[in-house]
């Protein structure tokens, strides 16, 4: 599955536009490396993503055919980190 389909079929950000720009902005890694918007998302991959003042980084548990409820989604991935990055002065 495309790594920016993945980011919206799994909540982590609500549009599929707005998943597309944060790869063209370098704002997502796919192991440790930035991620083009069409990179292939794998089981065990892990997904680091700077949003706003958030860093979510997530390993991903599956990787579903398609869209799945909202519900089901916290299931696709599972939390490795999140906290607020603030401002330095």
């Amino acid at each position: 599955m495309r790594l920016d389909k993945y980011l919206q079929v799994s909540r982590l950000i609500k549009r599929r536009t707005s998943a597309k720009e944060a790869c063209l902005a370098g704002r997502v890694q796919i192991n440790g490396k930035i991620a083009k918007a069409g990179s292939e998302v794998k089981e065990g991959d892990e997904i680091t993503l700077t949003w706003g003042k958030r860093l979510i980084k997530v390993k991903v548990a599956q990787v579903p055919l398609r869209n799945v409820p909202a519900a089901q989604a916290k299931t696709l991935y599972q939390l490795l980190e999140e906290r607020t990055i603030g401002t330095e002065e």
